[in-house]
């Protein structure tokens, strides 16, 4: 269990960190423009597509609460825990990445709008592919495991 909370950790913190640079580059003046994607700062004051930005500020003490009720499930699932600790590291460090900025600016500072073959209708960051890829990995490994048993 210790190897497994330390690998956490560590990729805990290098996505962690590694989203904050990228949002202190945007926040300070970054930007590009080409035919398949705009790097240009917005900040979402909700969650993906702006819902529920009508909670306000209120949103950021709700997702603080649900980042310990998922982190109290996780420890108590221990063997869930273990065979996952890196793509929890993942989720975990982006999406508390997305929870810092709402104390820090105004909302999440999101910066990329896809606009190659499909104009995609929203602007996301990469903290938001990072929980993409997590959630990703997670369902296939129980995809692939529920097929071996």
């Amino acid at each position: 269990m210790k190897k497994s909370f330390l690998i956490f950790l560590v990729i805990f913190l290098v996505v962690f960190a590694l989203d904050q640079f990228i949002k202190h580059l945007i926040v300070h003046g970054f930007d590009y423009e080409s035919e398949a994607v705009s790097i240009a700062l917005i900040y979402n004051k909700g969650v993906a597509f702006s819902m529920f930005s009508f909670l306000g500020s209120t949103l950021k003490y709700i997702q603080i609460v649900l980042v310990f009720v998922v982190l109290t499930a996780l420890v108590r699932q221990k063997e869930f825990f273990i065979h996952n600790h890196y793509v929890f590291g993942i989720i975990f460090g982006a999406g508390c990445s997305n929870i810092l900025d709402r104390f820090t600016y105004v909302g999440v500072v999101d910066y990329i709008h896809w606009h190659y073959v499909i104009d995609f209708p929203a602007v996301f960051n990469f903290a938001d592919v990072m929980i993409d890829i997590g959630v990703g990995i997670l369902i296939m490994k129980m995809l692939f495991l529920s097929k071996t048993k």
